[in-house]
């Protein structure tokens, strides 16, 4: 069946693109190389990190009669679109999801599935975590598109793995398998960097946008914060990343409190460590959601927003202004989204049709500030 369960799955609720799709050439290679381990496998026994919409997960479990398969997906919806193909499928008992990447997720497994992530500090946390917590026999079966691969990925796991091969390409896909947890490796997960000039400590885990740096466009917003509503008694970060934004605005206005959201796990992760180091957590609150999901409408006086413009690898001019009309909902009338973003994007009449009028706050060589205010 497991073909037809492939093809059954679906992304929803991901904003839909032309490039997206649910399951592909590096999902099917993935089952296909981890065959043998799976099918020796036993309850608990299985692992799957990074799947982004349930094919690893439900792909293995159909296939091969698991049961109390573990999973972590960073996106909360990869995680959301797992659960709903999981009920519709009638695999929903066989799934445990887990929202952290812990060593609980990892514990005594003995087979590893893994989405290779772009970045290569999140692939080393992940192989750290797996090193230091799974069983010693455990074999790590990563693949991903070859156009999305380096020969760093092969380093990066040889840092945690005695063995680590390649597997043929198949489709513009490969597999890399990983064996021999080295013994007594150690993660530097989450890391952590002070930034002197702004006198702040940066928190964060290998899949967080930007890690421990503050972007270029965080910074120049960050330049012109201080203008944004003065008065403002409530605040949201929208797509909080690591919470500098967060941060900094309980840290500059002691009478503001603040909600910071991201759909990342390891950005909630990684903010909810930042506004502690920082000394701000009484008045911070980070939430992992979709957008500004669990907050009422006009509830708010203050919105700040540095746009992500893709979904995973694929590219969307949608995420954006979903975000600017997720702003418009929660901002009451007079409130303000101040936005950050790379000039030659254009966001401005976007921002003017969802949320209100926008003024220009400052231009610089890449990037544009502006506010929107609520109607």
């Amino acid at each position: 069946m497991t073909q037809d369960l492939l093809a059954a799955l679906r992304c929803d609720p991901e904003t839909p693109a032309p490039d997206l799709v649910a399951v592909d050439a590096a999902d099917r290679l993935v089952l296909d190389e981890a065959a043998p381990a799976l099918a020796a496998a036993g309850p608990g026994e299985v692992v799957v990190v990074g799947d982004r919409y349930g094919a690893l997960t439900l792909g293995a479990t159909d296939r091969f009669g698991l049961r109390a398969v573990r999973a972590h997906t960073d996106r909360l919806t990869g995680e959301q679109a797992l659960a709903a193909n999981a009920g519709r499928l009638g695999l929903a008992d066989a799934v445990r999801q887990h929202a952290a990447l812990d060593p609980d997720l990892v514990a005594g497994a003995r087979v590893v599935l893994l989405a290779l992530p772009r970045a290569l500090d999140a692939l080393d946390e992940v192989a750290g975590l797996v090193a230091a917590h799974a069983a010693p026999d455990v074999v790590v079966v990563a693949g991903g598109r070859e156009k999305h691969m380096s020969r760093s990925m092969n380093v990066v796991l040889g840092r945690h793995f005695t063995e680590v091969h390649a597997s043929r390409g198949r489709q513009k896909a490969r597999v890399l398998h990983a064996s021999g947890p080295r013994p007594g490796a150690t993660s530097i997960w989450p890391a952590a960097t002070q930034h002197e000039d702004l006198g702040l400590t940066v928190h964060a885990h290998g899949a967080a946008f930007a890690g421990t740096r503050v972007d270029i466009g965080t910074r120049f917003l960050l330049e012109h914060l201080d203008g944004a509503v003065p008065d403002a008694g409530r605040a949201v970060d929208l797509g909080c990343g690591t919470g500098v934004l967060a941060t900094v605005l309980a840290r500059t206005r002691p009478g503001l409190s603040v909600v910071a959201t991201d759909e990342s796990a390891a950005a909630v992760a990684s903010a909810r460590e930042t506004v502690a180091a920082n000394g701000v957590a009484d008045r911070v609150e980070v939430r992992r959601a979709r957008g500004t999901a669990g907050l009422d409408d006009a509830s708010v006086d203050l919105v700040v927003l540095n746009p992500p413009f893709h979904v995973g690898a694929a590219v969307l001019d949608t995420v954006a202004p979903g975000l600017f009309a997720e702003a418009a909902r929660v901002l009451r009338p007079g409130g303000e989204l101040w936005c950050v973003w790379n000039s030659g994007l254009g966001y401005r009449p976007c921002l003017q049709a969802l949320v209100g009028p926008t003024r220009q706050v400052a231009r610089g060589p890449k990037f544009t500030v502006t506010a929107s205010t609520r109607r």
